[in-house]
C-alpha cells in the first residue's frame, strides 16, 4: 500500500483511507458484517479510518461508529498500533437530521465521550471540528480541543467544512493537520475556493468527503462518459477512476471512500495503483464542470 503523511505530523498512513459512516447510519449492516469490512480494510493495508461522533442513527445512538471501530481494532488478530483513527465532533443527529453545535461545553463533553468510545487508553489520533457553527466563534469552539490536546486526550487537530478564512482563524487557536471538505465530480468547489491550494501550500492534508457524491449521486457516475470509458479501458470500476482522479488533483489529498461491504473496500484500494494522465484528468474535468 502506498502511503502519505498526515499534514506535518510526521505520521504516515495509507494513501487511501476507510470512511466509517455507511456502517452506522440508516440501513447499516450488522455489527459482525461491519467488523469484517474493517478487518478486510486492515488486511489490505489501510491504516487511516475516518469516523465521527455523529455517525449514528440519531442522538440516542451517538458515538456508534467510534465504538464499532474500536471493537474492530480490538478483535483484529494483528498489531493495530499504527492505525490512525480520525474522528469529528460538532454535529448533532436529532431525528436523523444533521445540525451544528459549536457550543464549547457540548464539544468539551463530546470529546471526552469520543475519547472513551475509542478506548480511552491513548490520545484520539485526530479530532476534527465537524462544521463551524455561526452561533460561536471558531476560537470558542476550538478551545475545548486545545484543552484536550494539552491534557493528552487528543494528538492532532483538524477541521471540516471550513473556508480558507476559517482555516486561518482555526490556526490562530491550534495547529491544524487536516481539512475535510466535500469534493467529488459534482462538487469541485475546493478547486476554486482556494482551500485545496491552501492545503497544498501549507502542508495540510485535504480529506475529500463524499468522493462518490453520496447516496443521491453514487449511481450516477456511469452517466459521465469520460469516467465510464476510462473504467472500461483500464478494466476497473468507475469508483476507482474517481478516486484516482481525486488523487491526481494534489499530493495532499487523502480519499476516504465509505464501505459497508468487503467488496467495496477491496475495489477502492485498487485506485492506489491507477495513474491518470493529464489528458485523462482533463477529459473528466471537462465533463464534470
Amino acid at each position: 500500500m502506498k502511503t502519505t503523511q498526515v499534514g506535518k505530523s510526521g505520521v504516515s498512513v495509507s494513501a487511501i483511507g476507510l470512511g466509517g459512516m455507511p456502517m452506522s447510519i440508516y440501513d447499516r449492516p450488522t455489527e459482525s458484517e461491519s467488523i469484517n469490512v474493517i478487518h478486510r480494510a486492515l488486511d489490505l493495508g489501510i491504516t487511516f479510518i475516518d469516523t465521527a461522533d455523529s455517525y449514528c442513527k440519531d442522538e440516542s445512538d451517538k458515538h456508534h461508529n467510534e465504538r464499532l471501530i474500536y471493537k474492530a481494532l480490538q478483535t483484529y488478530n494483528r498489531d493495530t498500533s499504527h492505525v490512525v483513527v480520525a474522528t469529528k465532533g460538532g454535529l448533532m443527529r436529532p431525528n436523523q437530521s444533521w445540525t451544528r453545535n459549536g457550543n464549547p461545553e457540548h464539544l468539551r463533553q463530546t470529546i471526552q465521550v469520543s475519547f472513551a468510545a475509542l478506548g480511552g487508553n491513548k490520545p484520539i489520533d485526530i479530532w476534527q471540528y465537524h462544521s463551524p457553527d455561526p452561533d460561536y466563534t471558531i476560537e470558542a469552539s476550538l478551545t475545548p480541543a486545545k484543552e484536550a490536546q494539552e491534557a493528552g486526550m487528543i494528538r492532532e487537530i483538524g477541521v471540516s467544512n471550513f473556508s480558507v478564512e476559517q482555516i486561518e482563524q482555526a490556526r490562530d487557536v491550534v495547529d491544524i493537520v487536516s481539512v475535510q471538505n466535500q469534493y467529488n465530480p459534482w462538487h469541485r468547489q475546493p478547486e476554486t475556493d482556494g482551500v485545496l491550494e491552501y492545503c497544498e501550500n501549507q502542508g495540510l492534508t485535504f480529506i475529500p468527503w463524499s468522493p462518490f457524491g453520496g447516496r443521491r449521486r453514487h449511481d450516477n457516475l456511469t452517466d459521465i462518459p469520460a469516467i465510464t470509458k476510462l473504467a472500461a479501458e483500464k478494466n476497473v470500476s468507475v469508483y476507482c477512476i474517481v478516486l484516482a482522479w481525486l488523487r491526481s488533483k494534489s499530493p495532499c489529498i487523502l480519499p476516504i471512500p465509505g464501505a459497508s461491504k468487503t467488496s467495496s473496500i477491496e475495489d477502492s484500494v485498487k485506485a492506489v495503483e491507477i495513474t491518470l494522465s493529464a489528458a485523462e484528468v482533463q477529459k473528466i474535468d471537462r465533463e464534470t464542470l
